[in-house]
């Protein structure tokens, strides 16, 4: 039986260890209201949609990213969380500074670890770059990280804020180092000196971003896991929001992929496995 939002259902060739993570998943549930265009919250991209891909993938862990289309309200990541195993799931949310206590006690209770601003088209937000030290500063308590889903060269631009977060930071996708540079753009260096300091996690996802030919992101895939093999984690990014238009990808075609950049049986178990294990507390 075919997966909503992928191709394939093959498993992937790389044997999947034990304890698995995806670090980067969205769920969408029409049960729960979205904001703007309705057809934003893609059909097929429920938590039960998403189990079958876990089972063809062979992983075991996730974490549940709230889309945009859903603003700050986070009832459909926690409602995945508790679908999916709150002993095997975790979330990361999407706030405003004027969130009170009371909800920032209930979203850790639920799983949440995180918060994420989605700043690559500040057109298109939710949050904006004046909410993250504000809102760093009231999850810091709770041991939570901010996911910074910024661009290259937004990185670049707000380096001073990135570097005064009084928590720990997980750039999406990568960092967006943008093709051809990939590794030489300056972004890298300002995230790989916050990864030295143990202070900040790139995940490894969205290989189709920022890309020139194909598997041109795997030059970046092998200078992050250089750099700092440690603070890496991966992630499917199902349904593949960004690529419902151009085509969603093969899953397992993506993962064997990355895995062969990885190059290395023990650096990937270290990045699906252990590297989640402490970055989200499994």
């Amino acid at each position: 039986m075919s997966i909503p939002h992928t191709l394939g259902t093959a498993a992937p060739r790389f044997a999947v260890p034990a304890d698995a993570c995806d670090s980067h998943i969205h769920i969408y549930d029409r049960r729960f209201a979205s904001l703007g265009d309705p057809a934003r919250a893609l059909a097929d991209a429920t938590a039960g949609d998403y189990r079958r891909l876990q089972q063809r993938m062979g992983s075991s862990r996730s974490v549940v990213v709230t889309p945009t289309v859903y603003g700050t309200d986070n009832a459909v990541t926690l409602d995945a969380i508790q679908q999916l195993g709150v002993q095997r799931t975790r979330g990361v949310a999407v706030l405003h500074p004027d969130v009170d206590d009371a909800t920032l006690q209930a979203l850790d209770a639920g799983g949440v670890r995180g918060i994420r601003f989605t700043l690559f088209d500040p057109a298109t937000a939710v949050t904006s770059f004046d909410m993250i030290a504000p809102l760093a500063r009231r999850i810091a308590p709770l041991g939570w990280h901010v996911q910074l889903h910024f661009r290259g060269d937004q990185i670049v631009e707000q380096q001073a804020l990135i570097e005064s977060l009084p928590c720990p930071m997980v750039f999406d996708h990568m960092a967006r180092l943008p093709h051809p540079q990939g590794a030489a753009h300056p972004a890298f260096d300002i995230v790989g000196r916050l990864l030295d300091a143990g202070r900040a996690w790139v995940k490894l996802s969205g290989a189709y971003l920022d890309a020139g030919e194909p598997d041109s992101r795997a030059g970046v895939v092998r200078a992050w896991v250089k750099r700092a093999p440690e603070r890496l984690v991966w992630g499917s990014d199902w349904p593949h929001p960004t690529e419902q238009k151009k085509g969603v990808p093969d899953d397992a075609a993506l993962l064997d992929r990355w895995a062969e950049a990885v190059g290395d049986e023990a650096l990937c178990r270290r990045i699906l496995v252990e590297n989640p294990a402490v970055l989200y507390g499994f």
